[in-house]
């Protein structure tokens, strides 16, 4: 059991005050009306924008699972962890569609570009995959990290992983509902440094236990490498550079968890800004989250230190390594990560059943009706969230198995539709919905048979479960593609009034002016150092 000192205990107070703090500054802008407390008013600035981003990504599946598997696997995974340059397509490309059109929602943005099928369809998957498996993983995983990091079997006759994970929910569940999104960007503020910190102390403190940067890589020698062999059964690396990016384009692109940041800028400077701040903020995480695994798994070759399994890395380098003071710090940046990711979770799925079910069916409804549907909603969720915990206890193996793969399977058919409706103004509203639908089925039909491989093996449905993860990931979108493509051919496209403004070709030229005006040197600078630090990175890992 970790042994946390006066000060450990001071220091989390202290995170818990301010956190306190800002959400009582945050409840006292009084919110009129959706826009208040879905999207902090529209008017969030760059600093707010990207920390939030970074925040609302990084959750117990980094401390912790990034971690493990840098244990495990080395640099196998750092692929998801440097796609600061996806987000650079986010600022630089599409936020001007997104902010200019004034929308709330993704689905919402579908239904401009496509049909009212289409919002509707795309809404349903991303509050069943929120709440099933983004809300309930990330409390599932902070029950289990802060009972695996402070080392608690029971309080009170009670199971620590059940206090931990209930008290988690309702924490973040009380200032989302009472706070909306003003409370959850500005709380990022606080949560992000905090989180940097305490993970920057991991990583000095281990090199030095370790005896350097060089030592660690002799000892994790082949496992350094980010490229692996087509024939690798996990990470060849065609799939890992199409597949990373397809799921990474969805993810930051077009996913309402994290758009929904972008969409409450002031202007579509600060979130083009914002966008690119957060691009820093992602070539983090490789160092800070992944290097620790490779830093455990030293130490445990070297006999310093000792885990029974990759997920047990993070817990033990903290409870073996830091002293006392910078353990809280640390239990206050994994407290961070893991309420920033659910405070945004709750508060996009609030913003999906609120503005794309209750508002679209009841239209006349009004402001103030709809803030409070809001907030119930936001309540409803945190209610589910709970309610999964038991179901998640006994399922976790199983859905751990499989929860990699499901980002893979629903994000091709998502990313092609969005990618080709934004790009082209022929995809029409028939093609954008078969597109959607297809790639949901397609991608369902996998992980229904997966659990079944075994006594699928040698019947014609085999290849499907047999295909490497990520390579069938590429086929769907590769297969989505042609689907959309080739119907736009045969199906009556939109007209040019109703696509304005959504497509590149049809994007207004007051939208154009205002990229341009806001557009200064400083904007290029940084955005080249990004992309220079990420090809670095791909150089000297290769």
């Amino acid at each position: 059991m970790m042994q946390l000192s006066t000060l450990d205990y001071l220091v989390l107070v202290g995170f818990l005050v301010l956190m306190v703090a800002v959400v009582w500054y945050s409840m006292r802008q009084k919110e009129e009306d959706t826009a208040d407390y879905f999207l902090a008013g529209r008017n969030a600035g760059w600093l707010v924008i990207g920390a939030s981003i970074f925040a609302s990504n990084i959750g117990s599946e980094h401390l912790v699972g990034l971690s493990g598997s840098g244990a495990a696997s080395g640099m196998a995974l750092a692929h998801w962890e440097l796609q600061s340059w996806i987000i650079l397509l986010l600022g630089w490309l599409f936020v001007p569609f997104y902010w200019s059109s004034k929308v709330y929602t993704m689905p919402e943005f579908l239904e401009r570009r496509f049909n009212a099928q289409s919002r509707t369809f795309l809404s349903v998957i991303s509050l069943i995959s929120y709440v099933l498996t983004k809300v309930a993983v990330t409390v599932y995983a902070g029950g289990v990290a802060f009972q695996s990091i402070l080392g608690i079997d029971t309080i009170w006759g009670i199971d620590f992983f059940w206090i931990s994970a209930v008290g988690l929910v309702l924490i973040t569940g009380l200032y989302t509902v009472l706070g909306g999104m003003k409370a959850i960007m500005w709380t990022s503020v606080l949560q992000t440094p905090i989180l940097i910190i305490g993970s920057v102390v991991i990583v000095v403190v281990g090199l030095d236990k370790v005896g350097g940067w060089a030592e660690v890589e002799r000892i994790n020698g082949a496992n350094m490498h980010l490229m692996r062999a087509t024939t690798d059964a996990d990470f060849p690396w065609p799939g890992i550079i199409f597949g990373s990016f397809i799921i990474g384009f969805w993810y930051w692109c077009t996913d309402q968890y994290i758009v929904q940041r972008v969409l409450s800028a002031k202007g579509i400077q600060a979130a083009r800004r914002g966008a690119i701040f957060a691009g820093y903020l992602k070539l983090l995480p490789v160092f800070i989250f992944l290097v620790p695994g490779l830093i455990a798994h030293a130490l445990q070759v070297k006999g310093i230190i000792s885990y029974d399994s990759p997920d047990q890395a993070f817990p033990t380098l903290v409870a073996e390594l830091l002293p006392s003071g910078v353990k809280g710090i640390v239990i206050g940046g994994l407290l961070a990560a893991l309420m920033s990711s659910l405070a945004s979770l709750f508060n996009s799925s609030a913003t999906l059943f609120t503005i794309d079910f209750y508002k679209k069916y009841k239209p006349e409804s009004s402001e103030l009706h709809l803030l409070k549907v809001g907030r119930i909603a936001t309540v409803v969720v945190v209610v589910l969230g709970i309610l999964w915990i038991p179901v998640m206890s006994l399922i976790a193996d199983v859905l751990y198995e499989y929860l990699q793969s499901v980002q893979s399977l629903i994000a091709p058919g998502i990313a092609a539709v969005f990618m080709l409706g934004i790009l082209s103004r022929r995809i029409t509203p028939t093609a954008g919905y078969v597109g959607l639908v297809s790639g949901f089925v397609l991608g369902m039909i996998r992980l229904v048979l997966l659990p079944f491989r075994d006594s699928l093996h040698g019947g014609p449905l085999a290849w499907i479960v047999e295909m490497n993860w990520l390579y069938y990931c590429v086929l769907l979108f590769v297969v989505v593609c042609a689907v959309v493509i080739l119907l736009s051919f045969v199906t009556k496209a939109s007209s040019d009034d109703n696509i304005r403004g959504l497509t590149v070709r049809s994007l207004g030229k007051d939208t154009w002016n205002d990229v341009r005006q806001g557009l200064d040197k400083w904007d290029y600078i940084h955005t080249g150092v990004i992309l220079g630090i990420t090809a670095f990175i791909y150089y000297r890992f290769w």
